[in-house]
This record gives structure tokens, sequence and C-alpha cells, in this order.
């Protein structure tokens, strides 16, 4: 059984609370996680709505990565990002699979079309990053154009460094365990079972080759100007807000602080990548 809303209108006390949870085997403890996860959550999002308006205000723009394996919750996270956002200068992007004429073009000109104007900040769900990882693993690209690609990706990001574009990447981690329960899930769940596909099965048997591109990818492009932010999804509650906390906490804006929440993120959640650091999904 759950908390109704007939109970949270009759008490007045914690202690009324307490009592009726026992009368009713309510798991105390679970509920009263799950209030404290919205409230920090509606506090965070009162921030981004500050951040937010001080981007269009000062005519920046923003890009906000956020790549990982399959059910590693990035969707989850962006959809909570974006949530109470104006979305005349916001807005998120996730590209299905090239066309034949995009194809035969620039690998990065497709993204580029899809960059922030000025005043504007835009989600990523996937990138680019694709053909680091996921075409290679799946042979969706040759040797040859995942070579260039590697060599290419530094310098176009450093040419979108120089023109004042900010870059934050995310690198949602989550342990091989815990992705199989997640697609279990989405499979027993006929509101998600859409998200489920044979690639997800494919992430589980090529666990393995997924890793080797992801540390080729890290170590080949985590540079000083756009570095990686590896955030550990295996609780995907702490993960949205502790990646909340690392973008805000990038930025001075007017009010910063103002919803009266921590911004500083969790070191234990939110670490930058460097080749010892400690990660789920290796």
């Amino acid at each position: 059984m759950k908390f109704t809303s007939d109970h949270f209108n009759t008490v007045q006390k914690r202690s009324e609370l307490i009592r009726i949870a026992k009368e009713h085997k309510i798991p105390l403890e679970k509920t009263l996680k799950k209030i404290k996860y919205e409230l920090e959550l509606r506090k965070l999002q009162s921030e981004f709505v500050n951040l937010q308006k001080w981007i269009s205000q000062n005519k920046m723009r923003v890009v906000v990565l956020f790549e990982g394996r399959n059910a590693s919750g990035k969707g989850g996270s962006i959809k909570r990002f974006k949530e109470h956002l104006n979305p005349r200068s916001s807005r998120v992007v996730a590209l299905t699979k090239p066309t034949d004429v995009e194809r035969g073009q620039w690998y990065f000109r497709r993204y580029i079309k899809e960059l922030p104007n000025p005043g504007e900040i835009v989600f990523f769900d996937r990138s680019w990053y694709n053909r680091a990882v996921v075409e290679p693993v799946m042979g969706f690209c040759t040797e040859d154009e995942y070579k260039q690609y590697m060599v290419q990706v530094p310098e176009f990001e450093h040419l979108l460094y120089e023109d004042n574009l900010i870059i934050i990447k995310f690198w949602f981690s989550i342990s091989k365990e815990e992705q199989k329960k997640r697609f279990d899930s989405r499979l027993r769940n006929p509101l998600k079972v859409w998200k489920f596909s044979p690639v997800d099965l494919k992430g589980q048997e090529l666990w393995d080759r997924y890793t080797h591109y992801k540390e080729q990818m890290f170590s080949k492009t985590h540079t000083a100007y756009s570095p990686w932010i590896i955030v550990k999804t295996n609780d995907k509650k702490q993960a949205r807000l502790e990646s909340m906390r690392y973008v805000l906490s990038q930025f001075d804006y007017p009010g910063k602080g103002a919803a009266n929440i921590p911004i500083v993120p969790d070191p234990n959640v939110i670490i930058r990548y460097h080749r010892s650091a400690v990660q789920i999904d290796i």
C-alpha cells in the first residue's frame, strides 16, 4: 500500500504520518526518500529557470551532451532538465539514423545544423559521439570512417570552443547487471516496451566491445576545453539530481542558490574523467 492524498491532507505532524504508515504497513523510508527527491528536483528545476533566463539575456550558446550505454537514464534525465524551461530558448535533439544524402556529407554537418542559436540551450540525447562507440561496435561505419572521425572530433570541438559555444559532455555510467534489470523492466511495461530494440540485446552481448571503444573515446576526446564528465547512474534519481547540480555549478548567474539547495555535485556520483577514475560500466 502507498500513501494517498487523503493521508497527507489529514496529517499535520510527522508523528501522525509515521502512525499511518505503521497502521497500513506502508514502507516509510522509501516514501520519505521519494518525497525528498521530488522536493530537491523542484528546487533544482527552479534554479534552471533562472539559469536559462540569464543564458537567454546574454545570448549565450550552451550544449549539454548525454552519452552512455542504452538504459543508462539519458532520456529520463533530459526530461527533468527541460521540464519547466521556456521552450522558445531550449530544445532536445535526438537524431535518427542518417539518410542516404547525409551519409554522403561530412559527418558533423547534420549535427552542426542542430547547434544552439544565441540565447539557447540544447540537450543532445546522443550526439556526434555515435561514431565513437555505437557505430564501430555495431558495424555501422567502416574502420577508415572511424579513424578519420577520431582525428577530427577534438579539432571540431576546439573550433566550437573558440567560437564561444559552451559544451558539457556527460557519460552516463551503468553496470551490466543494472542495465539487464532495466531491459527486463522495459519488456514487462507496455508503456516502455517501445524503448527496447534489438540493439539493446546486442548491448549486453557486446558489453566488452562497448567498453573498449568507450575507453578509446575518453582517451582521445577528453580535453581541457571539452572534458568528459562521468555520472554514475545505477541510482537514476540520484544521477538526475547530481547531473543537474553539475551544470548549474558551471555558471555564475544572478540569484544563484536562491532556491536554497546545494549546487555543488556529489564527487561520489559526478567524476571528471581521468585514467584512474572509478567507473561502473567497465
